[in-house]
């Protein structure tokens, strides 16, 4: 049999960044040759135990962890051990895991959110190896004496094309009107206010994709219905689920607005899908430019008006953000990278397998 990697999460299966991310993760170590098994809280799971989940009401006990985990040479915890949105889950997952193997993949620190800034630091062993998608965080990481190996996110490059005209039919957008889609959630740091205001001064219908989370909603209904322009909310704005590759295929601009962002995987996206970009402040942005992508600033929507006026203004802007998506950012790419971080660490590799490890 081959050697087992367990991905633990507080929800896997569903659109937001940490589980799309552990997906694309469990696909590499699975081309890898590993055997793969997935355990969390919420969402899609192999093992479902109720306490890892964000809001559970009570923490799930060490022997739930210890079994759902009992198979596994190698556990990935996605975020669970990172942000403290479940602190007594966390502990004992980090309990069970003292001594063993794992990957503590940091989609997001403490520290990076003003409300759990003065918390501190992850969980850390001399068996445990710690990820970071950006190297904001693995600087951050180091200063409290955390070393980190970088794994940036990945796409998938060349994906299906979307259908532009029966989607825009769906959300009621006319052939020559324009669209701003923001492919989030909504939360006080995906600055909606900001996306919404670079679509009234396009004259664009502004798409939410996402939904309002951690009681952003009242909010949320505060800033769209005080739009000067027309506003669609949701995946099924047009009556029905939307594809991701039909959302960007519909719009003439996509909007990322942020002030913080792990990631923000539109950034890519927005490449890969061949939009334009109107990016906010938000710092890993400027970390991701350095590659060599060719963005708007979201505060300058002049830009974005130009490009849409004259493409002939910025000319080979979206081939060139497309070549950086493959160069640096493709998903054929990670399961080397996985491949080297296991051999780095003396991890077990398919075709070879230590003892499992016991539930305790």
């Amino acid at each position: 049999m081959p050697p087992v990697v367990a991905l633990v999460s507080f929800r896997l299966g569903g659109t937001d960044g940490v589980a799309v991310e552990a997906a694309k993760w469990s696909d590499a170590f699975a081309v890898l040759g590993y055997g793969v098994t997935t355990v969390a809280g919420a969402g899609t799971a192999d093992v479902v135990v109720p306490g890892l989940a964000m809001d559970a009401g009570e923490p799930p006990s060490r022997s739930e962890v210890a079994g759902a985990l009992a198979g596994a040479d190698l556990v990935v915890v996605e975020n669970l051990c990172s942000l403290p949105l479940n602190p007594a889950a966390a502990r004992v997952v980090a309990g069970v895991l003292r001594g063993r193997p794992a990957v503590l993949h940091h989609h997001d620190l403490p520290w990076q959110r003003p409300w759990s800034a003065r918390l501190p630091p992850p969980p850390d062993d001399p068996a445990w190896c710690h990820v970071v998608i950006n190297d904001v965080s693995a600087r951050q990481l180091a200063r409290r004496g955390m070393a980190a190996t970088l794994v940036r996110n990945t796409f998938d490059t060349e994906p299906e094309l979307g259908d532009r005209a029966a989607t825009r039919l769906a959300l009621g957008i006319a052939p020559g009107d324009r669209l701003v889609l923001q492919p989030t959630r909504a939360l006080p740091r995906k600055n909606v206010a900001g996306g919404l205001a670079l679509a009234e001064a396009l004259g664009a219908t502004y798409w939410l994709l996402g939904p309002a989370e951690d009681g952003y909603g009242p909010e949320l209904d505060r800033i769209l219905s005080g739009a000067r322009t027309p506003v669609r909310h949701g995946p099924g704005a047009g009556g029905a689920g939307v594809a991701v590759a039909d959302a960007y295929a519909a719009c003439d601009v996509v909007t990322l607005p942020s002030t913080w962002e792990g990631f923000g995987n539109p950034a890519v996206e927005s490449a890969v899908h061949r939009r334009p970009l109107a990016v906010g402040p938000y710092p890993v942005a400027r970390e991701l430019a350095r590659h060599g992508f060719r963005w708007f600033d979201v505060r300058s929507p002049e830009q974005t008006a130009t490009w849409l006026d004259e493409p002939g203004s910025s000319p080979g802007l979206l081939d060139q953000n497309l070549a950086v998506a493959r160069r640096h950012f493709d998903v054929r790419q990670l399961p080397g990278r996985l491949a080297e971080l296991v051999a780095a660490n003396g991890w077990p590799a398919p075709g070879r397998r230590p003892a499992a490890h016991a539930a305790t």
